[in-house]
């Protein structure tokens, strides 16, 4: 299981020092903040560089039990051999990634990966399109590894 991402790093500090930051900053730091900073600072400096790894976090792919999925190229294979997904079905997997450790709604998948909004409310058709995802991505779908259903609730994605 294998998740390419960028990870975002600042630094905390209570060095002034030019060199320090820009040795820093080259060796990958997204931010680097010295120390008196006030809380506003931190979270608005937090919320810019969550903002990037989301970017990244799109433009990436990710590989679990022989399957990868390739977001820049719009590519699902298993062992090597390409796996065909709806639109719906390839933007779920990218959903889940962009919202990782998390629970998913029924009413956020009908929204973000389906577009329908307030205006469809009916839940089973995510079931129904979860279901056919996990026959083409999960090794055994009745007992699914990766697409957890948690009962009345929604979805979670394990790596």
């Amino acid at each position: 299981m294998l998740l390419r991402m960028h990870v975002m790093m600042i630094v905390l500090s209570a060095s002034c020092d030019l060199h320090d930051k820009v040795a820093l900053l080259e060796m990958g730091a997204d931010d680097y903040i010295t120390k008196l900073f006030s809380p506003r600072e931190l979270l608005a400096r937090l919320r810019v560089a969550l903002g990037h790894t989301k970017l990244h976090a799109t433009a990436s792919q990710i590989v679990f039990d022989g399957i990868v999925v390739d977001f820049g190229k719009v590519e699902v294979t298993r062992n090597g051999a390409s796996v065909e997904l709806t639109a719906h079905e390839f933007k779920t997997p990218q959903f889940f990634v962009e919202n990782p450790d998390r629970l998913i709604t029924r009413a956020e998948l009908l929204e973000h990966v389906c577009g329908y909004g307030d205006t469809y409310t009916s839940s089973r058709s995510i079931d129904n399109h979860i279901m056919k995802l996990l026959h083409k991505l999960e090794k055994n779908p009745g007992c699914p590894t990766h697409f957890r259903t948690v009962r009345l609730l929604g979805y979670k994605f394990a790596f």
